[in-house]
């Protein structure tokens, strides 16, 4: 018993310093409602100091003790929403009241973020979000449950939305749920968006899949694992909700990496072997417009020899988006393309965003220059921020305009 007393009272030390710590940290001046956003990093924080303290007193993974809720958010409920299974893989299913053009509707796969290892589609944040998709959008949101760590690793992540993608795009899914095959979208956020580019990927290069998506939308994605000392990763590395250290550590996570491997990839110690034709296709100097690049220079790491052999998925384009080759990106469908100037992910987006340009896909950028990661997600009750409330609202305008 007193273990568990001592495990507390470390607990209540530590989170109470991470709350003085984040309410006192300052953060750039173009970024709203300060306080509300300190306050919200403070909360995570916590939450993530105790649940590594029930881990360490046998009570189980500290992922699994945070921020994985199944309930089922209020708000503006569809005619019908169910729990099913797309081929054995989970998903949740929004159905909207009314049926749309000749009887047809949008159709919209959404994968949530959380690093690989955060979130449900069952959360409340996410349940909210496809709730108010189906309503706004007349839309039958289908949200992919796929499987998180520590029970699965890249690729089980990858092929659970694969599966999911797959039996929704068929002619028999589309009828049952009456959904238009001309107007079915991909999209996610954050770890989300890396799985919706790498689908949109996939389904666009695989002749054996008849109905193709029509749009993909991505929410600050994070497309690439090479890279850690882009402009973006320097300027917000100790930025609130989402730091360099964290995102390395979810990439090292996802693809099967030891935290040993992680001050190798925050110094790009991994990239020694990198051929100069993957290097081009995130070579920031070239993909990011001046006003991004700053004073900053690129950063080529001097590491042991083996990271790429250990972590092979670093070069996979099913991991790693940014890294498919020109041809690949021709084939996807137009894009709209949101991205945070307060993000470790900013540049990730900004240059996946030039490629498809430059591979002569139509593409919408929408750079939020108050924006952090996370704000899409934040548009309610007691963690409203405006940023995200028009995040949202210009993120639904596009794919009623585009969808």
């Amino acid at each position: 018993m007193w273990l568990l007393w001592a495990g507390v009272a470390a607990s209540s030390l530590a989170a109470a310093a991470a709350l003085r710590y984040c309410v006192s940290r300052p953060l750039p001046s173009a970024i709203g409602q300060q306080w509300k956003l300190l306050l919200l990093d403070a909360i995570l924080k916590t939450f993530i100091c105790l649940a590594h303290a029930m881990e360490r007193l046998g009570l189980g993974h500290h992922v699994k003790k945070t921020l994985r809720k199944s309930t089922a958010g209020p708000g503006g409920s569809p005619s019908a929403v169910r729990d099913v299974a797309f081929d054995g893989v989970p998903v949740r299913v929004y159905r909207p009241p009314t049926a749309g053009e000749g009887g047809l509707r949008r159709g919209l796969l959404y994968l949530h973020g959380g690093g690989w290892a955060y979130g449900s589609a069952k959360d409340g944040t996410y349940d909210r979000v496809c709730r108010e998709l189906s309503r706004e959008l007349n839309t039958v949101v289908v949200s992919v449950d796929y499987r998180l760590h520590p029970d699965a690793r890249f690729p089980t992540p990858y092929l659970d939305c694969l599966t999911a993608a797959k039996r929704f795009l068929t002619p028999a899914a589309l009828a049952e749920h009456g959904v238009d095959p001309e107007r079915v979208a991909v999209s996610g956020d954050s770890a989300g968006g890396n799985l919706a580019a790498a689908l949109a990927q996939e389904i666009a290069m695989d002749e054996s899949v008849r109905v193709k998506f029509s749009v993909q939308a991505l929410i600050y994605p994070a497309l690439q694992a090479l890279d850690f000392n882009t402009p973006s990763y320097r300027q917000n590395r100790d930025m609130v909700i989402l730091s360099r250290p964290l995102m390395v550590q979810f990439w090292l996570q996802y693809l099967g990496g030891g935290p040993s491997l992680k001050p190798h990839l925050l110094a790009n110690g991994h990239t020694s072997d990198v051929a100069p034709e993957l290097r081009a296709r995130l070579d920031w100097t070239a993909l990011l417009p001046p006003e991004h690049q700053e004073d900053y220079f690129p950063v080529r790491g001097d590491g042991p020899r083996g990271i790429l052999d250990e972590i092979p998925a670093l070069l996979d384009v099913r991991a790693a988006p940014l890294l498919a080759a020109g041809e690949v990106l021709a084939k996807c469908p137009r894009a709209y393309v949101m991205t945070c100037e307060y993000d470790v992910l900013r540049d990730d987006g900004l240059m996946y965003a030039r490629r498809l340009r430059d591979a002569g896909v139509e593409v919408t950028s929408e750079h939020r220059r108050d924006g952090f990661h996370g704000c899409f997600g934040f548009t309610a009750w007691p963690f409203a921020f405006d940023v995200g409330v028009r995040a949202f609202a210009d993120y639904v305008r596009w794919l009623r305009e585009n969808l």
